[in-house]
């Protein structure tokens, strides 16, 4: 068995302008793409830190902790944040939005779009919208969104979006991007805090990357992890982006049918505001989730269930319908083993009903009913 020589592993600068230029393709933008090393915190923080001066007034939408973390960055930065702070079960009403940006100017509205902690979505064009009437800047998190829901970078005039594979697209997390718009380059060039000859700085990338023609990468690459990168590329671009999305979606609402015939309710009860890369349930109040999900899993081992993320560990199981497990199967493999699960603890339900609930939401969608 032969192996392969180091140098035979290595992404050299054509290699990574492809990817990134095909990543950009998927995308559908016109705006400056860059490739960053690192999992996608690297890109959120870049953006944050980039545009975060401080002299900067910042209106930040909290609705899982990724939000929260980009207003720590934002105020890292030196500027003035102002929190719209809806709790972990719904996405931001664009009401919420419209009220803070008359109540105070801001520079920077920063925004998640699906949120794969909590199951919620937010409605980025119309705060895009309205954000860009104020005067301001649009920062997005599209990590998760990216393959699971519609992302119209050009058309929602979107400043700084960052994105990842690692959840609908099925590829790496030890890669990322941003989508960067004339008017965020003004602001970052404008920015003396803005970082310099580090990880984070998205204008090294432009004068390095970009400006030099693309001819030499300006950090070392994970050679692995952006040919995994160009893999989930080639899956998505043979599947089609609108059939990826579409996949998802009909599992977020073949998920929901399904708890719902379980006599429970989804953490996000309002179907509009539901993502398509996550589903979160509440676990009964006389059980703990540790103990509900050892149960599930002793039933059905592979299904893609487990405990909700940070804080919410103890309040909720996450039915991740990612990548390729936005499919039928496994989430209906998710939803046995909830019940199987629950029944283990006492508490009896109609699987029958419960995946027929399941396949008929899956169905509904697929049909544009």
């Amino acid at each position: 068995m032969s192996t392969l020589g180091a140098h035979q592993l290595r992404v050299d600068a054509t290699e990574y302008a492809d990817t990134e230029a095909r990543l950009r393709a998927l995308m559908t933008t016109t705006l400056d793409v860059i490739l960053l090393q690192g999992e996608s915190i690297i890109a959120l923080e870049a953006m944050a830190r980039g545009v975060g001066a401080p002299s900067a007034r910042a209106l930040n939408v909290i609705t899982s902790p990724y939000g929260a973390a980009i207003g720590r960055w934002l105020r890292a930065a030196g500027g003035t944040v102002e929190d719209v702070d809806v709790g972990l079960r719904r996405g931001v009403h664009l009401r919420e939005v419209e009220a803070a940006l008359e109540s105070t100017a801001v520079d920077i509205v920063s925004v998640v779009h699906a949120e794969a902690a909590t199951g919620a979505l937010n409605p980025v064009a119309e705060i895009a919208e309205r954000a860009h009437a104020a005067g301001a800047l649009v920062l997005v998190d599209a990590v998760a969104s990216l393959g699971a829901e519609p992302l119209a970078i050009d058309a929602w005039d979107l400043d700084l979006t960052a994105v990842s594979a690692q959840k609908a697209l099925g590829g790496p997390a030890g890669v990322c991007a941003v989508a960067i718009s004339d008017r965020a380059w003004s602001a970052l060039e404008s920015n003396p805090a803005a970082p310099r000859d580090s990880a984070l700085s998205l204008l090294d990338w432009r004068e390095r990357w970009i400006q030099a023609g693309r001819k030499a990468i300006p950090q070392i690459p994970h050679h692995l992890e952006t040919r995994a990168l160009a893999d989930a590329l080639g899956r998505v671009e043979q599947e089609g982006l609108a059939a990826t999305i579409a996949r998802h979606q009909s599992s977020r609402d073949a998920t929901r049918a399904g708890l719902r015939a379980l006599g429970l309710e989804p953490w996000v009860a309002d179907d509009a505001g539901a993502a398509a890369v996550a589903t979160l349930v509440g676990c009964p109040d006389r059980l703990e989730t540790t103990g509900l999900l050892a149960a599930a899993r002793a039933a059905v081992p592979d299904a893609p269930l487990e405990l909700a993320p940070g804080p919410l560990a103890q309040r909720a199981l996450r039915i991740s319908h990612t990548g390729e497990d936005a499919r039928l199967a496994p989430v209906l493999a998710a939803l046995t083993a909830l019940a199987l699960g629950l029944r283990a603890r006492g508490i009896d339900g109609d699987i029958g009903a419960t995946l027929a609930a399941a396949v008929n939401g899956w169905q509904r969608h697929a049909c544009g009913a």
